[in-house]
């Protein structure tokens, strides 16, 4: 935004991606779309109460995205800082009421099509259109500065990138790698999600293998697409995570609907497909789902979801390597607890592995690891490195499961916390070094008493806050991971790290 502009400041949120947007105010990611592919609207700001998976589609076209509800590691937060957009999340004056397409806030009201401007780097949500200025990555001062950077720090980085095109922007700020790939972002895309629900919504193996068989190519392109985008550099791939409800319509809205047909269209056959979909929503439904049948415990109860998943990246890893390409796909299980749940998932991805490397007769080198992000992980972590061979610490639900809080609904009372000193940061923006970092601390210790050269790293946000970045040098992890836009200001704590352990000099605690 341009000096000396006067501006109105409608609300203050939390700066989820850092830049500026401004755009015309859309409510739903349908709306997004059309208006953006029709060309109506120039630029689009996505209002929501929150985003949930199945707006990825109008993320995508979105110049920003503005939430009244959620935190620094909700799901639009996470999801923009990977695409690069500009997020303020969690902005709880402003009152987002999608069935009448209004944004209400300070006593005015805001429809679809007005518009707004959003400052990620601060929070504020501003009334009207501002001027923006282009973002310079590429200034030949910025480019020499870091020049003098890299050869100062141990710690590499790596960035958390799903699809080819952030790949290619984690190699423009100088990643070193992909330390997180979601798989489960690929699984929305409008080709795929009615193979995903038809997986879901199958009551017998035969039928989920069935949809698990359409979803294989397509998941193996995006693999191919990632390792080729990657060259030599390690790509790690999380097998898939969050609880299948979320790839299903909500429970409210499918009420809605089949209600409003009952009384319109008594006969509409739409009601045959809906009424057993709700059925299974039902039948899904958890009192914590964040608590419940998700990461490894899919995997485990739905055993072909990893080896489909485990068979694509394999795959796709020979086809890069037979085409002169030299891929080195690190797999990684979610949300493991004990070594049971790890040699359960290893022993499933080492199989298809083998398949794979006969039918194919050839091999590409591959790790099986998991991601660190439940207390009792950690405090085991020495018995898990005997099959795990890489740990990264999904920090983000490490704070949620150590502190008891959750990361989407923080912001409720966080703002008291940090005005009483309760809080001195907000946890999910900055480590917990004295709770969360010393589960850390302990876990590589203890990973590392079984394993001695275990890799370990970080793939939570924390990877790109300074502060964090500074105690994971101390710690001496491998690497750190965070959102292609925030590698910048990873290398460069990663050099100041190291500089201040050379000097002496005492960092600060949080």
């Amino acid at each position: 935004m341009e000096k000396g502009e006067k501006i109105e400041v409608l609300a203050t949120g939390l700066p989820a991606s850092p830049g500026a947007a401004v755009g015309q105010i859309v409510f739903t990611a349908e709306e997004a779309v059309k208006q953006h592919n029709s060309g109506a609207y120039k630029s689009v700001i996505l209002v929501r109460g929150e985003t949930t998976p199945e707006d990825i589609a109008g993320m995508e076209v979105a110049d920003g995205i503005l939430t009244s509800r959620g935190g620094m590691t909700s799901h639009a937060a996470v999801v923009t800082r990977g695409m690069g957009k500009c997020c303020v999340a969690g902005a709880g004056d402003c009152v987002v009421d999608e069935a009448n397409k209004e944004l209400r806030v300070k006593g005015k009201t805001f429809k679809q099509g007005d518009y707004i401007s959003l400052d990620g780097t601060t929070g504020r949500v501003i009334a009207g259109r501002l001027k923006t200025l282009d973002a310079q990555p590429n200034d030949p001062d910025l480019v020499k500065f870091m020049s003098w950077v890299d050869p100062v720090r141990r710690l590499h980085v790596r960035a958390n990138a799903d699809i080819p095109r952030d790949a290619k922007n984690a190699i423009a700020f100088g990643a070193e790698g992909i330390g997180l790939c979601r798989t489960e972002h690929m699984f929305f895309a409008e080709d795929r999600i009615e193979h995903m629900r038809t997986m879901i919504l199958a009551d017998n193996e035969k039928d989920r293998r069935a949809a698990l068989k359409k979803l294989l190519p397509m998941q193996r392109a995006d693999f191919v697409g990632l390792f080729k985008a990657m060259g030599s550099l390690p790509v790690t791939i999380r097998t898939i995570d969050p609880p299948l409800h979320e790839f299903l319509p909500k429970r409210e809205d499918l009420l809605v609907e089949i209600q409003h047909l009952e009384d319109t269209k008594p006969r509409s056959p739409k009601l045959k497909e809906l009424r057993p979909l709700l059925a299974r929503v039902e039948e899904l439904h958890e009192q914590n789902p964040m608590l419940g049948l998700r990461g490894c415990r899919l995997g485990i109860t739905f055993p072909e979801i990893t080896e489909m998943q485990a068979r694509a990246i394999v795959e796709a890893a020979v086809a890069v390597k037979a085409k002169g390409g030299n891929p080195h796909p690190e797999i990684m299980i979610p949300l493991i607890g004990s070594i049971e749940e790890m040699r359960n998932q290893a022993a499933i991805v080492r199989r298809v592995a083998d398949e794979v490397f006969a039918e194919k007769k050839t091999k590409v080198d591959y790790m099986v690891g998991t991601m660190i992000e439940l207390p009792r992980a950690a405090l085991t972590a020495d018995q898990i490195a005997e099959e795990a061979e890489f740990f990264s610490f999904g920090t983000n639900d490490l704070t949620q499961t150590t502190y008891g809080i959750s990361r989407d609904d923080i912001n409720n009372f966080l703002p008291a916390y940090l005005k009483l000193g309760i809080f001195k940061h907000d946890p999910f923006s900055t480590l917990d070094q004295a709770g969360v970092g010393q589960l850390v601390k302990m876990a590589v210790a203890k990973g590392r008493n079984t394993r001695a050269k275990l890799k370990v790293g970080i793939c939570g946000e924390h990877g790109g806050d300074p502060e964090s970045v500074k105690f994971c040098h101390k710690i001496d992890l491998n690497y750190v991971s965070c959102s292609p836009f925030r590698l910048l200001t990873a290398r460069l704590a990663a050099a100041q790290a190291a500089l201040e352990e050379k000097l002496g000099v005492q960092g600060s605690s949080k």
